[in-house]
């Protein structure tokens, strides 16, 4: 058991290689159960950074699902999978002038490290085959293989003056659903 601000959840923990995942649900896990896969962000999670929108998602969330019932796939994959050191080496190239993606070139790794198939065990886990994804992201969309996405719920939230230039580039170059 999880009792937190948002409600009280469940949690399971999934391991991955060296990496270790958690899966916060709240019942029911119906038929097509509202799924967020959300990606670590302890800038934006734990510390609150205006640079992203990451807390801001995964506090919708838990707000949500505490009301409908679902899971947050909570997936250790720090700055886009590059790790904390490189994701604040990346802040640092940002602010002198480079975008995101453009940092994450200049540091060596592509535009997005991260990888889901650990999604698809974990939803298999739950005897889970369809899903409503609370996602901008068409890459967790195309990711997911033998489970159906009946549903995309869009998670927009409102843009700051720190993290304006981020969302924008996210939505053209990453093709992120924002409206």
């Amino acid at each position: 058991m999880l009792p937190s601000r948002f409600g009280n959840f469940e949690v399971k923990a999934f391991q991955e290689g060296i990496k270790e995942h958690l899966v916060i649900y709240k019942m029911p896990l119906n038929d097509a159960p509202i799924v967020r896969i959300h990606s670590e962000c302890l800038t934006g999670d734990a510390i609150g950074s205006l640079k992203c929108d990451c807390r801001d998602q995964l506090e919708y969330a838990m707000e949500r699902i505490n009301k409908e019932g679902g899971m947050i796939i909570y997936l250790r994959q720090e700055g886009r999978n590059i790790g904390l050191l490189n994701k604040i080496n990346a802040y640092a190239l940002q602010d002198q002038g480079l975008n995101t993606i453009e940092a994450n070139h200049q540091l060596g790794f592509s535009t997005d490290e991260r990888t889901y198939e650990i999604v698809t065990t974990i939803l298999h886990h739950f005897e889970i085959k369809n899903i409503r994804l609370l996602t901008n992201n068409p890459e967790k969309i195309r990711s997911l293989e033998d489970i159906e996405i009946v549903e995309r719920i869009p998670i927009v939230m409102h843009a700051n003056e720190h993290n304006r230039d981020y969302l924008n580039i996210k939505k053209t170059q990453m093709g992120h659903l924002l409206d």
